[in-house]
């Protein structure tokens, strides 16, 4: 057994504190998220500040390549960035988020609906953090059906039970 399996064997839980909710930034987590519970790693998500809006009940998820030098897109046979300077113009965020979208489903990638769903029916434990719904007027209404809420206590009880702790 390589010591690569023996240490997946060991691990049986997986915490992930989600804290970004552009559409670039949504993926990580919920492609880990389902990725380890199809390997049976019990998995907990902790959804706080701008994370939260990822589990809104209608998603509209927005992307920038402002300050993002590593994000170039296939185009014309070569992979092209954006200058920054462009991410000024009104509505040049929007087209970047339609490309990245339109990529995504050419090339066969999940939506985060997709993966939101997955994450749910694998019955991955998604947590709203209380104090980001009160400090932003949410509530559970507003909210896919599964989450439940809580607080840093909420979270900190699942990690420090985790073999595995990830902040994306």
């Amino acid at each position: 057994m390589a010591a690569s399996d023996a240490a997946l064997e060991n691990a049986k839980s997986m915490s992930i504190i989600v804290t970004k909710g552009s559409l670039d930034w949504a993926y990580p987590p919920f492609i880990l998220a389902t990725t380890a519970a199809a390997m049976d790693v019990k998995t907990t998500m902790f959804f706080t500040f701008y994370g939260l809006p990822l589990l809104l009940k209608k998603l509209n998820l927005e992307f920038t390549a402002l300050g993002n030098a590593a994000m170039k897109m296939p185009m014309m046979g070569m992979h092209m960035g954006l200058p920054n300077a462009a991410s000024m113009i009104p509505g040049v965020d929007a087209a970047c988020g339609k490309m990245m979208k339109n990529l995504m489903a050419k090339k066969g990638v999940a939506s985060i609906e997709d993966l939101r769903e997955a994450a749910i029916d694998m019955d991955v434990r998604m947590i709203a953090c209380q104090m980001t719904m009160d400090l932003f007027e949410y509530s559970l209404d507003d909210m896919v059906d599964g989450p439940e809420l809580g607080g840093a206590a909420t979270y900190m009880e699942a990690a420090t039970q985790s073999d595995i702790n990830l902040f994306i």
